[in-house]
């Protein structure tokens, strides 16, 4: 027999799991829903729950000289209706305005502001801030910053603006000049998400096989160890790669969710991740010959990692050396870089062949493992 024959005949091998295998699916409306439904409900929660933009935020006003000129600082803060003032209260106020949480920070202007300023002199205004959410007290402290330095700037007169400053810095945001939080979580999210349905539903099938004691079938046919793993692999990849569109799409609909890239490479991206993260439940299934099992395992191999070490939401750059090193084996970091460059930035291969190489390496080293480790015996 021929090598091209022998290839032919796996295939046909290959198909005939595969044909098996989608039977099961067609069966069982749960695994389409585990595939299709659940990761755009969850992108849909996600993508709206999980937002790092702050709007309208609250701050009390402790207004000690209440003159025209403090109500004009008030009102220069204010106007944009980022920041909206809820209370006017004493300084001495703030903490317990902070504990019941009616507001994120207290402007407090002290008594003699408006003499200072028309005379010209320093004066100096207070922002106590409620530090409990760094990220937020951040932003309040940005936003205050440029709204009362814009005020100053208007209080100072054409006199001062007519006196250039030595170096002047133009300020252009590219990517996301909205700063909108959705853009940067979108792709991470994608990848989380296809990262823990792929697991999810592969790590039940052969110890789906195992618990049914539908097995041996398996073990009398001449199929061989590599043909039975790539068999039940093929409908879960075709599954992921629709869910891959459909939750691109679903970001591009819902969060205006841009794609400057090449759409046939954010795809061949998808392929080699959803494979690696197929063979990883393979893998789960195979050692666990138990659902329940199989599913915590994946669970935890899959969520964790994913959402702590990829990148989607913690900067690799930031994390201790060895949890940096432990990332490097994490699929999900390099399809999140990946998607973001792709999505967002439009890199091409020349600049993301490191993820695509990382992604393969990962698939075939994956995929190896699980057919070594898939024997043909019942105990």
């Amino acid at each position: 027999m021929t090598a091209g024959e022998r290839v032919r005949r796996s295939l046909v091998r290959v198909g005939a799991m595969a044909s098996k295998e989608a039977l099961h699916i067609r069966r069982d409306p749960r695994t389409l829903y585990l595939a299709l439904g659940m990761p755009v409900l969850m992108l849909f929660l996600f993508g709206y729950g999980v937002s790092f933009d702050l709007e309208r935020i609250p701050i009390a006003v402790a207004d000690a000289d209440r003159t025209e000129a403090s109500r004009a600082l008030v009102t220069a803060v204010t106007a944009s209706r980022e920041l909206v003032a809820v209370a006017e209260v004493a300084p001495e106020e703030a903490d317990g305005l902070f504990r019941r949480g009616r507001a994120l920070a207290v402007l407090v202007v002290p008594e003699g502001y408006a003499r200072d300023v028309a005379q010209g002199l320093r004066t100096r205004i207070q922002l106590v801030v409620d530090g409990a959410d760094a990220v937020s007290a951040n932003q309040v402290l940005a936003k205050v910053d440029a709204l009362v330095r814009a005020e100053t700037r208007r209080l100072a007169g054409p006199a001062a603006a007519a006196q250039a400053p030595p170096l002047r810095v133009s300020v252009w945001t590219r990517y996301n000049p909205a700063a909108r939080s959705a853009l940067f979580m979108v792709p991470g999210l994608a990848a989380y998400l296809l990262a823990i349905s792929a697991v999810l539903l592969t790590a039940l099938t052969i110890s789906g096989e195992w618990e049914r004691g539908s097995m041996e079938q398996l073990f009398a046919a001449p199929v061989g160890r590599l043909e039975i793993v790539l068999g039940k692999l093929v409908p879960y990849l075709v599954l992921g790669m629709i869910e891959l569109q459909l939750v691109l799409a679903f970001g591009s609909v819902a969060f205006d969710l841009p794609m400057r890239g090449n759409p046939v490479l954010v795809f061949t991206m998808g392929l080699f991740f959803l494979v690696g993260m197929l063979g990883q439940g393979l893998l789960i299934s195979v050692v666990a010959r138990n659902q329940l099992v199989a599913t915590q395992a994946g669970a935890l191999s899959a969520l964790l990692p994913s959402l702590l070490l990829s990148g989607m939401v913690f900067p690799v750059e930031n994390m201790p050396l060895p949890l940096q090193l432990l990332s490097r084996v994490v699929p999900a970091r390099y399809l999140v870089h990946a998607l973001r460059g792709l999505l967002l930035k439009g890199n091409g291969l020349d600049v993301l062949w490191p993820d695509l190489l990382a992604l393969a390496l990962f698939a075939v080293a994956i995929l190896g493992l699980a057919t070594l480790r898939f024997q043909r015996r019942l105990a």
